[in-house]
């Protein structure tokens, strides 16, 4: 027998989050900043460019002489190119090397150095300064250099780059705090430093920024995120994993309603309760939490989350029902909410844990396989588990269906994991270390 004081704690929270009244929260919140989307062109309306010219007869090239001296400066202190970049930085006409790419600048009107990918290039050398290099492209709209060996402190002078809306600087060997002067290039609208070395704490203007992706996952960063601007974010795809964040999830998420797609959290060291905010979120596809200190009850408001597809709670300290209204999503594929303290499932959801859409193994809900021990979850309940603004656990932000809506979707057919489609997350991949081009 399991000790009075956990069934009866089973109990009430089982009924509250399984037949709770659901209220109404407040209406959506929006950011703090206001901002045109879509974001203007880089290149004003109405600007007459000369048609791009072919690569090995470009014409007068723009800025030759210093992109050209740069160039020669980095091929000097490159002492290991195992993909034979450098052989090709000969002559005088830069369109022609490798990892180089060449387009019409506008304010010049004539062909200049647009794009440069070192990506996988695993250049080596103990004086790669990213900064020195980049300053002296002044043209440069797109920067990708994942898996090299640069190093450097990104200066002031970044935003007077005029073009630059792409930058990637992921596994590298960048370390020190966050780099703050990146805040400045105000055109950037990809941001990827992850697996670089990075720590400290982000300065909250990063989610200030007007950027479409923002990945700085897999580095040391430590501190809270922080609460006041995370909403603001117009960014679609954010991967906060494998750092150090702790504190909550801040309740502000639900500003960036409009734009949020794919948020990963996981694998920091986060505690607290879910905002029911997130349930604000109503273009997200994937929210990924997995494998932190999290606590409480899923919030009502996630059955308002309508276009999720992938939700991952595992490895947390969550408990209570599991929301029917999650496994009514119509889009989702996967939930994950496995290793938790979970004590009780409804017929929906046990629908989709037949179906495999649905895992709860190393939970506390009887008549499954796979559960805690029952002194597992006597031990975890013996503790008193509150959480701040309880009464919002119960808000629900948007029309779930009726009680007659609701018989006949718990009466339709479940598809199985097997017979669907496998979504294709883009923020999933940035978990994975860039790979080296062969």
């Amino acid at each position: 027998m399991w000790p009075k004081f956990f069934t009866i704690f089973l109990i009430l929270h089982s009924f509250f989050l399984l037949h709770g009244v659901a209220q109404t929260g407040p209406p959506r919140p929006n950011p703090t900043i206001t901002r045109i989307r879509p974001r203007p062109p880089l290149i004003p309306p109405g600007t007459k460019l000369k048609p791009r010219q072919p690569i090995n007869n470009p014409g007068p090239l723009a800025n030759r002489a210093r992109i050209l001296y740069i160039t020669q400066e980095l091929k000097r202190n490159i002492t290991y190119d195992p993909k034979g970049y450098t052989k090709t930085w000969v002559g005088n006409n830069y369109c022609l090397f490798k990892g180089f790419f060449c387009d019409v600048v506008p304010d010049l009107n004539i062909t200049g150095l647009s794009s440069i990918d070192f990506s996988g290039a695993r250049f080596g050398g103990p004086f790669l300064n990213f900064y020195r290099f980049i300053r002296n492209l002044p043209d440069i709209a797109l920067f990708h250099a994942n898996s090299n060996n640069f190093t450097g402190v990104i200066n002031r002078n970044i935003n007077k780059l005029r073009y630059l809306y792409e930058l990637d600087l992921s596994n590298n060997k960048f370390l020190g705090g966050f780099p703050g002067y990146i805040l400045g290039a105000n055109k950037l609208s990809f941001v990827d430093f992850r697996f670089n070395t990075y720590n400290g704490s982000v300065p909250y203007r990063l989610f200030n920024i007007d950027t479409d992706v923002l990945f700085i996952n897999n580095n040391g960063f430590t501190g809270r995120i922080p609460q006041a601007t995370f909403g603001n974010t117009p960014a679609n795809y954010i991967t906060l994993a494998g750092n150090k964040f702790t504190g909550p999830i801040p309740s502000t998420i639900g500003r960036a309603w409009r734009t949020l797609t794919e948020v990963l959290f996981l694998k920091n060291r986060l505690t607290g309760c879910l905002p029911f905010e997130i349930g604000y979120l109503v273009k997200a596809t994937v929210f990924d939490a997995n494998t932190n200190i999290l606590t409480g009850p899923i919030p009502q408001s996630f059955g308002c989350l309508f276009s999720l597809q992938i939700l991952n709670l595992a490895n947390n300290q969550f408990y209570g029902t599991i929301p029917e209204s999650i496994c009514r999503l119509p889009d989702i594929y996967n939930i994950t909410l496995s290793n938790n303290y979970f004590t009780r499932i409804g017929p929906v959801c046990r629908k989709l844990v037949i179906a495999q859409r649905l895992h709860i193994q190393g939970n506390c809900i009887p008549g499954f396989r796979l559960q805690k021990t029952q002194s597992q979850c006597a031990a975890f309940f013996a503790k008193p588990r509150t959480c701040p603004r309880a009464n919002t656990f119960s808000y629900v932000p948007c029309v779930l269906p009726t009680a007659a809506e609701a018989v006949q979707l718990d009466k339709a057919k479940v598809t199985s994991v097997d017979d669907m489609v496998p979504p294709s997350p883009r923020s999933y991949a940035a978990l994975e270390m860039p790979r080296h081009h062969h």
